[in-house]
């Protein structure tokens, strides 16, 4: 994949990142979604915060363009889809729409599913609800190229995104009260068309035909120096994917020198230091320089998988 082809051009460079939040609702867990959709657009952006993240957006600005491609971001566990922002505005301007996702229950201003089957049937169905609501708003959704999206996942969003395109997931022996791993009922969401995984973190995949039904192509990277998810165990598991999906549309790599959290956007000065390691790399990995190579790839990938 050549990814200075797919850099921005000079009109998409000079566009803005547009922000406006959507409604979303789980019936079934009864608690509100946090969503906010990023978009082009070509009114003034003023820096915002979300929490300690900020990022120059442009607030309930109208959208420029049509047929944007659709993209869910899934965060990792107990995080923030805004640890994803710089990832999420480059696709915006782009031309894509890309939907921020603070998954209830399992976030960084709410935890309190960590670890519980709940929160494995939760996040798929967060993500269909998050399409459906980018769908169906008034702003976003006659915009939208119809039908299809795509799901970009940090850690435990790469189980989100494998769990809402088809797999089939357990519940481990840990996590349920008998001890024994259970299947979790997920509704798979056939918009969802591809994926990027990113240190997935997806354990919940090791049955045999827990991955036979994802039939979406993949772009998928590991970190060479990954103590969480060590390439070779997320090897293990994508061998489970059908053969025609894994060797002919999988795009996997090793990514050299990188830790488990250098696909997340380098963070502000007061979350940085050595007591908070989502901001700390292995020595020498430059994570600035690597976003500038991710981007592309990852815009690269997208343009390709939801191309007509």
């Amino acid at each position: 994949m050549t990814v200075d082809r797919y850099a921005l051009s000079a009109a998409e460079a000079a566009m803005s990142v547009g922000c406006r939040a959507l409604e979303v609702a789980d019936g079934v867990q009864g608690a509100r979604v946090p969503v906010h959709a990023l978009y082009p657009t070509g009114a003034p952006p003023r820096a915002e915060a979300f929490g300690p993240y900020s990022l120059e957006v442009a607030m309930g600005a109208p959208v420029v363009g049509a047929h944007l491609p659709l993209v869910a971001f899934s965060h990792g566990d107990g995080g923030t889809p805004w640890s994803l922002r710089h990832l999420a505005a480059h696709l915006a301007r782009a031309g894509f729409a890309a939907l921020m996702i603070e998954h209830t229950g399992n976030s960084r201003s709410d935890n309190s599913l960590a670890g519980t089957p709940a929160n494995l049937a939760n996040r798929p169905r967060h993500a269909r609800l998050a399409l459906d609501a980018a769908f169906a708003d008034p702003a976003l959704g006659p915009v939208l190229a119809p039908g299809r999206a795509a799901v970009v996942g940090h850690s435990f969003g790469g189980y989100t995104a494998l769990a809402v395109a088809g797999g089939h997931p357990l519940a481990l022996p840990d996590q349920t009260p008998d001890g024994v791993a259970h299947p979790v009922s997920v509704e798979p969401d056939p918009r969802v068309v591809a994926l990027v995984l990113l240190a997935p973190a997806i354990p919940w995949f090791m049955a045999p035909g827990a991955l036979a039904d994802v039939r979406a192509p993949l772009l998928v990277r590991t970190g060479e120096r990954d103590q969480l998810m060590p390439p070779a165990f997320v090897e293990r598991i994508l061998a489970g994917l059908p053969a025609d999906t894994r060797d002919a549309r999988m795009d996997y790599r090793v990514v050299p020198g990188a830790g488990h959290f250098a696909f997340l956007a380098p963070f502000p000065p007061e979350l940085a230091g050595p007591a908070f390691p989502p901001s700390q790399d292995p020595p020498g990995f430059d994570r600035a320089a690597y976003h500038v190579h991710l981007c592309g790839e990852v815009l690269a990938f997208l343009r390709g998988a939801l191309a007509g």
